[in-house]
């Protein structure tokens, strides 16, 4: 789809399969190659539009809903043909002389363009209308991808790709919509994703006192912001395999996190941990971000903010009733570190399964064998960060360690 305003008027235009115009009866010969005379002669093609297209397309200015569109122009193409790449030349195309009678195209590999337009109204005297589309198409394939190129009046033109039927998008929304939208979407997102959630609770399972709970949260928060803003603004590293190395890491934080509270150990360095496994997380969150930018229109920096203040919003209500439950349950129970055990147990077996079905899609792109071409991909530089950050990081603990033994050792001697 092609849509542009035009004056007073919205302009779309659609090309889709004919094979998707369904129920419609199309002249064919006995090796299904279309009559395209007797086609023209009917008015098959504008009748599909009609039944198809034109009912499954909601347009709006603004809150306001725009009139139905109206069939302009409609004809078939060929599978080679090129001209829906920009406004213009597919405008000119559809409007063109229709194909050749003596063309032979075979039904099945036909593409309908259709040419519909719809009055704005008091919206066309508007300097920028913010238009919005509804395409509910879902219905004419087993699988359907709608893409939208849209021209601006300003001359700006993005692109959106759609799958099935996604309800109304804003085709260019302000900063205040693109942020509401982010902000809904990253706290649907840290909701939703369970493993983030499951590391939650490890995390924060065994912590008591509140300058231990917010130094920890505080630590993942920076960490997961810092590579989530790192890879909107394309800093991360581009290897195909590496969106799966991420997530059979995020599984294996899990595991460890667990395992520290099965244990009962690393409750004094519980925030460097969170730390280090909060920029792996980020760059689980940057990957569903960045499906979802097409969204923003031109308020990228606006939507990168406010996804992760949505991603904060949702850690913080999760974390608010989380900790109270877990504090009132553990309490509860002859022996709270019983507690904390059993459920880091159902955890771990949950990650570690996780693990195992993550590093086999891994292996399948054998990233040892690529390891050469890490550097340019940027994988490299990101793991000299985490080295220079981890290096300083264990040389504070063990002069740390060193003064607290210090006394104690001195207590001895006395």
């Amino acid at each position: 789809m092609l849509v542009k305003q035009q004056d007073d008027r919205l302009q779309v235009l659609v090309r889709t399969p004919l094979e998707a115009m369904q129920e419609m009866q199309f002249p064919v010969d006995y090796r299904s190659i279309l009559d395209l005379d007797e086609l023209s002669a009917s008015n098959l093609l504008a009748e599909a539009a009609n039944r198809w297209i034109t009912p499954n397309l909601d347009l709006y200015a603004g809150r306001d809903k725009l009139p139905p569109t109206t069939v302009q122009s409609v004809r078939l193409s060929i599978p080679s043909d090129r001209s829906f790449t920009d406004f213009d030349s597919a405008l000119a195309h559809v409007r063109g002389p229709p194909l050749p009678p003596t063309t032979q195209l075979v039904w099945r590999q036909a593409l309908l363009d259709v040419h519909l337009e719809t009055p704005l109204g008091a919206h066309g005297a508007n300097e920028r209308p913010r238009f919005s589309i509804d395409p509910r198409f879902g219905r004419l394939g087993i699988r359907v991808l709608t893409v939208i190129l849209y021209e601006s009046s300003d001359g700006d033109a993005r692109v959106l790709q759609l799958a099935a039927e996604p309800g109304r998008v804003r085709l260019d929304p302000n900063w205040a919509q693109a942020g509401v939208h982010f902000v809904a979407m990253g706290f649907e997102h840290i909701l939703s994703g369970l493993d983030h959630l499951l590391f939650l609770v490890c995390l924060v399972a065994p912590l008591r006192k509140l300058r231990q709970l917010v130094l920890v949260v505080t630590s993942f928060t920076v960490a997961h912001s810092i590579t989530l803003i790192a890879s909107a603004a394309g800093l991360a590293p581009r290897a195909l395999w590496f969106p799966t190395l991420v997530e059979v890491l995020i599984a294996l934080s899990i595991v460890y996190m667990a395992f520290e509270n099965i244990l009962g150990v690393g409750e004094e360095r519980r925030w460097t941990a969170a730390f280090g496994f909060g920029l792996v997380h980020g760059f689980g969150f940057s990957f569903a971000l960045s499906e979802s930018l097409q969204f923003a229109g031109s308020h990228l920096v606006t939507s990168l903010l406010a996804f992760n203040v949505g991603v904060e919003l949702g850690q913080l209500l999760v974390l608010l009733l989380l900790v109270p439950l877990m504090d009132f349950v553990f309490r509860r129970l002859p022996n709270e570190r019983l507690g904390i055990i059993l459920v880091s147990a159902l955890i771990v077996h949950t990650a570690w399964h996780w693990t195992g079905d993550r590093g086999s899609d891994l292996l399948q792109y054998r990233p040892l064998a690529s390891l050469t071409d890490a550097v340019p991909e940027g994988v490299l530089p990101w793991f000299l960060v985490v080295v220079a950050a981890a290096l300083p990081t264990g040389q504070w603990l063990h002069r740390r360690r060193s003064r607290q033994k210090k006394p104690a050792e001195g207590r001895l001697a006395s």
